[in-house]
């Protein structure tokens, strides 16, 4: 058995010796977090320094497996938690000292100021701008499809600071505080009647220059680390049924990750589970989670610290399918049912919320087309796309002004 072997073995060992000791189900999570972020095993591949552990990513996903294996929170932020890899990877340390382990604590509520109504695929188009006034930069412009920016502290904001450099590379990155004059938000109706996204209209507010991430105009480079992260989670789960409360849900598998659904159960709740046809369609969509998670442990064993992986996007899209594949599977087990809605119809309400919440995945953290685009180019080494405002000072693309 080699050393890293022996190490694991005895690493699961300890964790499990102090889940027992310190784990009970239903623990509240703001006297749970602080023992896992104190005991390293929140973000083990991190420097002892930030809470850390110095570990390599396989012998720490034994961390993240045990918690798994009881049902802990916590762990495997060193992969997830885009806020603070995002920050220890390009902050300064007077912000990392003031925000790295609160946001490890899930106390500082976050929202991503990437989008704009003009620059949403092509998201090197952005129009908000940032002018220095002595320390501090000055944010004008607008961001849309902004989750949590109603709750947000702060917002991770890309702005341009260099009209003159091609696209690029005259943008800056921001950890913006979102409780100030000069901040309006305005939230956006969903098909699914929630109101999660935002348009955030920004004139006049202001960041300190301390908070840059990264240096001055190369905020697309901090950018590409974030967004890795942000796919290595989309990738990974997607947000579960939305239980609509009354009636008796006993048989209805109960779910945070829709990619937990358990299809098996539902076609057993409803007489189906005999019928070759759904069986066989339950069987495809086990196997596209399942290969998804291999890819996920492919493209996680690549990450590093502060570096992106393509491969990333091949779990986001299938993520993708996954979600549409899966709620629709869902409509076809129930039949007739799947065409109702509403707390009197649990079960089909779960589906039909799933089928049109799928969208978000889709449409977020860059659209199934851009990671088409990124895997061709970047996995697959085909030709990129023609861009004839690459190399062009932005200042002279003529895009059109964003009117509030």
């Amino acid at each position: 058995m080699s050393d890293g072997a022996v190490n694991a073995d005895a690493l699961r060992h300890e964790v499990r010796s102090w889940l027992d000791e310190h784990w009970t189900p239903g623990r509240d999570r703001r006297d749970w977090l602080p023992l896992v972020v104190d005991a390293g095993y929140a973000v083990p591949t991190w420097p002892e320094s930030w809470c850390g552990r110095g570990l390599d990513a396989d012998t720490a996903a034994v961390i993240a497996e045990e918690f798994r294996r009881v049902g802990a929170p916590g762990s495997g932020q060193d992969v997830h938690n885009l806020w603070a890899n995002t920050l220890l990877t390009y902050g300064t340390e007077t912000l990392k000292r003031q925000l790295v382990r609160p946001l490890l604590l899930d106390q500082v509520p976050m929202c991503l100021l990437y989008s704009e109504p003009g620059a949403g695929s092509d998201l090197a188009g952005l129009q908000t701008r940032a002018e220095r006034d002595g320390d501090e930069f000055v944010i004008t412009g607008q961001k849309v499809w902004t989750s949590s920016a109603h709750t947000a502290q702060y917002g991770m904001l890309v702005a341009r600071t260099n009209w003159d450099a091609p696209k690029h590379g005259g943008i800056s990155f921001f950890f913006f505080p979102m409780r100030q004059p000069g901040v309006e938000v305005r939230p956006i109706k969903q098909i699914t009647g929630e109101s999660h996204f935002n348009e955030v209209f920004i004139d006049g507010a202001r960041v300190s220059a301390a908070n840059l991430l990264g240096q001055l105009d190369d905020g697309w480079r901090v950018l590409q680390t974030a967004l890795a992260y942000e796919r290595s989670v989309m990738g990974d789960v997607a947000r579960g049924p939305r239980r609509t409360g009354g009636g008796d849900h006993s048989d209805l598998p109960q779910t945070g990750s829709a990619t937990d659904v358990d299809l098996g159960a539902l076609a057993r709740a409803v007489g189906r589970n005999d019928d070759p046809l759904v069986r066989q369609r339950i069987a495809h969509v086990h196997t596209l989670r399942t290969v998804n998670r291999w890819n996920a442990l492919r493209a996680k064993a690549q990450l590093e610290q502060g570096t992106s992986s393509p491969i990333l996007s091949l779990g986001k899209l299938a993520m993708s399918q996954i979600l549409h594949t899966g709620a629709g599977v869902q409509g076809e087990i129930l039949g007739a049912e799947a065409m109702l809605a509403g707390e009197g119809h649990p079960r089909a309400d779960d589906a039909n919320f799933l089928a049109l919440n799928a969208y978000f995945t889709s449409i977020g953290g860059g659209t199934d087309q851009i990671q088409r685009n990124i895997i061709g180019e970047r996995v697959l080494g085909l030709p990129r796309e023609p861009e004839v405002d690459r190399d062009v000072p932005f200042r002279e693309t003529n895009r059109p002004p964003v009117a509030r």
